[in-house]
């Protein structure tokens, strides 16, 4: 069976009050939109199609590497007109799938069992049970349980606004079925638009059983209307996230205070301190401790590494035994190894830092090759551009550099060698001797700080 998916994505989404697409806004870091489209991926649908209109081309071009058919709602005239605009798309498959662009956390699971529950029917339905089903569409059944239709509460009466279970949009139908339900509904309604939920009661009236399934959660099928709706579902999916990390033997100071916007990996007994952003791909190793107020994207750390407080890790790899922070910054392409020790406000970027060495205090470190054993003192910088190109510092192993010192790439510290503090070396260092620049000493006699003149008082 073939099975296809669209995904109805061309709302305004006014009481967003943004400029872009309600679909394009974010949870956990990556658009509405994407979270679906992962979810029919993982679904293994054969062929997606997603209805855009509101923000014009922004919702395209926003997945470049998407494989997904895009079809363009030019009068939006309600959620059948959408899916119908996409039923060409759908031409090859068995059975057509409706998802929504502003229903992130659908579960791939929940949608298995959606299908598997209508395959000896032509339709299916997701629904669920609400306390208050206040503005969702009710579940008309007969005295028998059988699906009769779906009334939206802008038409329901009384008593069907006193039904509590509840439509959720999302549907499952035979695509030849589908296709001609679609060509028959009207547009008979106080919205004067063509409602996707009307298919049931023609469903019904052909003699077709629809089968109905809900979701483990309610959360699973919440659609985002606001801001305020966006930032339940966004602590509702952190939380998720960090059950798993705690079941996975990692301790969180507080669960409530993690937000992950991509991938966490974390071995055994790490500590993830409180306000921690990760970003991208994050992996930690075993034993790891991560203070409070840390940043961390696209990176890698290995065991027993200290991270601490308000320190930033983005595109870089920390070895074992490592300490950093706080107040560090480790830019893309940096590389620190074991036991080294990046310390409170110093930018490390695109260099490599060798076993044991230590840059503690106050530094810049870019385009730089530091071999082991280095001892980088206080307000040291690479002075890596010129204003058009980047250039190369080599420190060898067990060189120590003086505090204040500017090394003037491209340069070469030899291994051993001392550079003493306040120097500028534009020069190579030798190995294992002492080099310096510095201007001489001298007091002059007999001078005096300026003061300011007094202020005569008027009489």
């Amino acid at each position: 069976m073939k099975l296809g998916v669209v995904v109805l994505a061309a709302g305004k989404g006014t009481r967003m009050r943004s400029a872009l697409p309600k679909v394009l806004h974010p949870l956990a870091g990556r658009p509405l939109l994407g979270h679906v489209l992962d979810a029919a991926a993982a679904l293994g649908a054969a062929q997606v199609a997603v209805v855009y209109g509101h923000g014009g081309e922004q919702v395209p071009n926003a997945f470049p590497q998407s494989k997904a058919e895009w079809v363009e709602q030019r009068e939006r005239l309600g959620t059948g007109h959408a899916v119908l605009q996409a039923m060409p798309a759908m031409a090859a498959m068995d059975r057509v799938l409706v998802l929504y662009g502003d229903v992130p956390l659908i579960e791939p699971e929940t949608l298995t069992r959606l299908v598997d529950d209508t395959v000896e029917t032509s339709l299916g339905l997701l629904t669920m049970e609400l306390v208050d089903p206040t503005g969702y569409g009710r579940i008309v059944r007969d005295k028998s349980n059988r699906v009769l239709r779906i009334v939206e509460q802008k038409d329901a009466s009384t008593a069907e606004r006193a039904i509590t279970e509840v439509n959720t949009g999302i549907i499952v139908a035979e695509r030849t079925r589908l296709a001609d339900w679609l060509g028959r509904i009207g547009n008979d309604n106080v919205q004067h638009e063509y409602y996707l939920t009307d298919i049931i009661g023609l469903a019904v009236a052909d003699g077709v059983t629809v089968a109905t399934t809900a979701p483990e959660t309610l959360e699973e099928v919440a659609g985002v209307n606001d801001r305020a709706q966006l930032a339940l579902l966004e602590r509702h999916y952190q939380r998720g996230i960090a059950e798993k990390l705690m079941l996975g033997g990692t301790t969180l100071a507080d669960p409530s205070r993690l937000d992950v916007r991509g991938s966490l990996s974390c071995d055994q007994d790490v500590f993830l301190d409180v306000n921690l952003v990760c970003e991208g791909r994050v992996r930690i190793g075993a034993n790891c401790h991560i203070g409070p107020n840390c940043l961390l994207k696209d990176c890698t750390l290995g065991t027993g590494v200290e991270v601490m407080a308000n320190s930033i890790i983005e595109g870089a790899s920390v070895a074992s035994g490592a300490r950093i922070g706080p107040f560090a910054r480790l830019r893309p392409g940096s590389e620190i190894a074991e036991d080294c020790h990046i310390g409170n406000f110093v930018e490390v970027k695109k260099s490599r830092i060798a076993a044991g060495s230590k840059v503690n205090h106050l530094s810049y470190v870019g385009d730089a090759e530091i071999g082991a054993g280095v001892n980088v003192g206080a307000g040291t910088i690479t002075c890596n551009y010129d204003g058009a190109n980047k250039h190369l510092t080599e420190i060898g192993d067990g060189a120590f550099i003086g505090s204040n010192t500017a090394l003037v790439a491209p340069v070469v510290v030899g291994p051993g060698a001392t550079i003493g503090a306040g120097s500028v070396i534009s020069r190579n260092a030798p190995a294992e001797q002492l080099t310096l620049t510095r201007a001489p000493q001298a007091t002059i006699e007999g001078w005096t700080r300026p003061t300011k003149a007094a202020i005569k008082s008027s009489t």
